[in-house]
């Protein structure tokens, strides 16, 4: 996903590097036709959610990726990787910027849920930066979290509602991160099961 983003972004003038780009994300894709997301009979209707952002990750403009991940149980249901349209100023604010977004997507899960009977407690965004998860938390407004846009601090009220809670997770366990950085290969194999991406024949 990240790499079909990246190549995305030069549609405009592509160059020879990234014909090769694609042409490597077409063999990956033509060596790994038998995956195929697995969507149980028997799971819960859990809603979580993963968020992570790379920041200033484009050398060009200095402008993060942000990765988002939702599930209900065990299931990947909606996932993206989205160049940010404005500059963060600081790695916190392009991890809360990615969470508000998962905030946003879990909320219309629970509301869809929810016309269908299924009940919710506070809901988990897991997220790899202690400082979004206090910012988060931190009903004042100060100097170094005034800039973020109004529209991105919906997700302090979720939680101050409790609705939606930040947790922290270790970046190794971070299933957002396959969709904002190129990984090592392991790496991506072990995320890749993780997300539910699994092999059949």
């Amino acid at each position: 996903m990240f790499s079909v983003c990246a190549c995305a972004r030069f549609l405009f003038q592509p160059r020879e590097s990234h014909l090769k780009a694609v042409k490597r994300i077409l063999r990956y894709l033509i060596g790994t036709q038998s995956l195929y997301l697995w969507y149980p009979l028997d799971c819960n209707f859990d809603l979580r959610g993963y968020s992570d952002a790379d920041y200033a990750g484009c050398l060009v403009d200095w402008k993060s990726t942000s990765g988002i991940a939702t599930f209900v149980g065990p299931c990947l249901v909606t996932w993206g990787s989205k160049k940010k349209n404005t500059v963060a100023l600081s790695t916190a604010e392009s991890e809360y910027v990615a969470a508000a977004l998962v905030c946003s997507l879990l909320l219309w899960l629970k509301q869809q849920l929810e016309d269908y009977g299924v009940s919710f407690s506070c809901i988990p965004i897991f997220c790899d930066n202690t400082s979004a998860i206090i910012i988060s938390k931190n009903l004042a407004q100060h100097s170094r979290t005034k800039h973020i846009e109004i529209r991105h601090h919906f997700l302090r009220d979720n939680v101050e509602k409790g609705i939606i809670r930040l947790e922290f997770c270790k970046t190794k366990n971070q299933w957002a991160d396959i969709l904002t950085e190129p990984l090592a290969r392991e790496s991506f194999e072990m995320l890749r099961l993780e997300i539910g991406l699994i092999g059949g024949t």
